[in-house]
């Protein structure tokens, strides 16, 4: 995912940036490197974080749920989130005190705890396409599924590539505007949208999830307006999450988002016509649970991270039959 340019300098073309490196430099990322007129990804199997998680923490509510994946992240962000969550790894550049993962390791690791999939999460996985790319082919082999928990700004060539080894997808909508992808993460809204038409088209399962920042992004208009677009040009059966801010990082100028408004965009999706909308970082609410959209019966009930009680058959309503949009398996 490069090329050679003028004067010694690379052109990456794996995220949305398509950055021109001059020698010795790195790219936004800070992890793809130009030594000496070649491009190098020197966070290649570098892990700063690894274990088990319940599949819902990623989150990811419909595919294989009640599951476990084993979680994988590296550091670095092709982002600049200035309210970023996980900023002690995605916005860190050190290779120092990593730990060194072969692709050949990554199945066994999963398997040892029992987990029916991959994830790459934690920092922004696209940056580090390489070793994802190579460790899902093996997973994959391995009759293990994979997923990506991604900003969602990887190139059309990159995911094209990739998508054979990559059954799921769990993308941030940071914002429904260009003013705040320029603004608070440095980068552009209509790539990020896109990947998830792309995601689709290429048969990778999607869930999206966007972060509620008070007096940011949260505005019933701009709700409505994304909303809208999940309805239109994807479909009203993926999962939307909306996920409650807490203040971190560099941005300080907004609370903890209030109850009343993760409710409100909940009643939004429900009045554009999305089948399936959650809230997060958030517990004990109704609007964790999955309801058939045709019955009206209660089909996956849960707390916090986990499935306690799964009346779905085949990804399918139990009581009525309805298509639930659920993968209980992978090919």
């Amino acid at each position: 995912m490069w090329g050679k340019g003028e004067k010694g300098k690379v052109a990456c073309s794996l995220c949305a940036h398509r950055c021109v490196i001059s020698p010795g430099k790195t790219g936004i990322c800070g992890v793809r490197r130009n030594e000496g007129g070649v491009l190098k990804a020197v966070s290649y199997g570098k892990v700063s974080s690894m274990g088990p998680d319940p599949i819902e923490k990623k989150p990811l509510y419909h595919f294989l749920p009640g599951s476990r994946a084993f979680s994988f992240g590296s550091i670095g962000c092709n982002f600049r989130c200035d309210y970023c969550q996980n900023h002690s790894i995605s916005q860190e550049y050190s290779l120092r005190g990593l730990r060194d993962v072969e692709p050949e390791e990554v199945p066994g690791l999963a398997g040892s705890y029992s987990c029916q999939s991959v994830s790459w999460t934690y920092n922004e996985p696209t940056i580090w396409y390489e070793f994802t790319l190579d460790s899902s082919k093996l997973a994959k082999s391995s009759g293990l599924a994979t997923s990506y928990v991604t900003n969602g700004y990887i190139t059309e060539e990159a995911l094209r590539e990739l998508s054979p080894y990559l059954d799921a997808m769990n993308i941030d909508i940071k914002a429904f505007t260009e003013d705040f992808y320029r603004k608070r993460s440095k980068a552009r809204l209509q790539p990020v949208l896109d990947t998830c038409v792309l995601a689709r088209e290429l048969g990778i399962f999607i869930e999206l999830t966007y972060l509620v920042i008070p007096g940011q992004n949260d505005t019933a208009d701009e709700l409505k307006a994304f909303c809208k677009w999940v309805h239109d040009s994807l479909d009203p059966n993926v999962p939307v999450h909306f996920s409650r801010y807490h203040p971190d990082y560099k941005f300080s100028e907004a609370q903890a988002t209030p109850i009343e408004t993760l409710l409100m965009a909940h009643r939004t999706a429900k009045e554009a016509g999305l089948n399936f909308a959650y809230l997060g970082n958030v517990r004990h609410l109704d609007e964790e649970n999955t309801y058939c959209p045709s019955c009206g019966e209660l089909v996956v009930e849960r707390l916090g991270f986990h499935v306690t009680k799964n009346f779905t058959k085949d990804g399918k309503c139990s009581q009525c039959g309805t298509d639930l949009n659920i993968v209980t398996q992978i090919e």
